[in-house]
C-alpha cells in the first residue's frame, strides 16, 4: 500500500491493483472488498509459495536474501565486516548509506531508525502522527547502535492497536530530545571517536502528520486472509499500514505477495 504525505500534512493512500493504483481516501464510508484468491506470489522472485515468509516472500528467497536477514530488524547485529552478509554489494548499497535516528510519536514517543531516503515514509507507515530526525549517521549498522542506546529510555516498538484507537496527544519532540540526550552522551562520544562512524546532529522541524479517519475502532478486531478470505465492510479509516473497516482492521503489508481481488 503506498502512502504519501500531502501539502497539508494528511496521508494519501493507494492500492496497487493490477498494474495501476486505486486511490483510497476517496473510497472512506463507502463499502470495500478484498478476496484473497488463494495464490501467495513470491515478491522477489514471482514464484508460487505455499505460504508467505519475512512480509512476501517465498522460503528459498527469505533464506537467502540479505533484506531478510535477522540484521535488518536488529541492525545492531550487522556481520559485514565479519565477511558472512548474505548479499556483499546490497549491504554496501543499502546498509552503508546515511541513515536517521529519529523520534515519532506512534502510541506514544518512541525512537526508530530508517534510510535516508524514507522519510517521512517510514513515519507513515508506523501510523505516527509527528516524527523528529536525531541524528544522520553513515550506516544501518551506526543508527541501530544509538538506537538500542535510546531503547533503554523509551520505546523502540509500536503498540499497534493502542496507535488504531486513535490520535496521541501532541508531544514536544524538542524537548523530548533535550532531555534525552544527556543521558545518552557518553554512548554518543564513544561512538563518535570511532573512525569508521560518522554522527551528525540534527535541529530539524517537527512534520505532523494527519491520517483520513472517519472513525477509529474501540475495540481492536484483527482481520486474517488466512482465516477469512473476504474482508468486506465500510472503509472507516486508513493508518500506518492498516485499512480500518467497521468489521475489523487489516494490516495490508502483512500480507504482501497475495493475490487479492477489490471490489469497490
Amino acid at each position: 500500500m503506498a502512502v504519501s504525505l500531502d501539502d497539508t500534512g494528511l496521508a494519501q493512500y493507494a492500492l496497487r491493483v493490477g498494474q495501476q493504483q486505486l486511490p483510497l481516501n476517496p473510497l472512506l464510508g463507502k463499502t470495500l472488498t478484498l478476496q484473497f484468491t488463494g495464490r501467495i506470489l513470491c515478491c522477489h522472485c514471482g514464484k508460487p509459495t505455499k505460504k508467505s515468509y519475512a512480509q512476501g516472500h517465498c522460503f528459498v528467497c527469505m533464506q537467502k536474501l540479505a533484506s531478510c536477514d535477522m540484521c535488518i530488524m536488529k541492525p545492531e547485529t550487522c556481520h559485514f565486516s565479519q565477511g558472512t552478509c548474505r548479499e556483499p554489494q546490497w549491504g554496501l548499497e543499502h546498509c552503508f548509506v546515511p541513515h536517521f535516528v529519529y523520534l515519532a510519536n506512534t502510541s506514544g514517543i518512541k525512537v526508530g531508525i530508517t534510510r535516508h531516503t524514507q522519510l517521512p515514509t517510514r513515519w507513515l507507515d508506523q501510523g505516527a502522527t509527528q516524527g523528529m530526525p536525531l541524528f544522520r549517521v553513515n550506516s544501518r549498522y551506526l543508527s541501530g547502535l544509538i538506537e538500542i542506546t535510546l531503547a533503554q529510555l523509551i520505546a523502540d516498538k509500536t503498540n499497534w492497536q493502542a496507535m488504531l484507537k486513535g490520535d496521541n496527544d501532541a508531544l514536544d519532540l524538542a524537548a523530548e530530545a533535550a532531555s534525552l540526550l544527556p543521558q545518552i552522551h557518553d554512548r554518543l562520544h564513544e561512538l563518535d571517536s570511532a573512525k569508521q562512524f560518522m554522527i551528525e546532529p540534527l535541529t530539524a522541524a517537527t512534520t505532523h502528520i494527519h491520517y483520513p479517519v472517519l472513525q477509529y475502532p474501540t475495540k481492536v478486531n484483527s482481520l486474517n486472509f488466512d482465516k477469512t478470505a473476504t474482508v468486506t465492510g465500510t472503509l472507516q479509516g486508513i493508518k500506518g499500514q492498516y485499512l480500518l473497516f467497521d468489521t475489523g482492521v487489516i494490516n495490508i503489508r502483512k500480507f504482501t505477495g497475495y493475490e487479492v481481488a477489490v471490489h469497490c
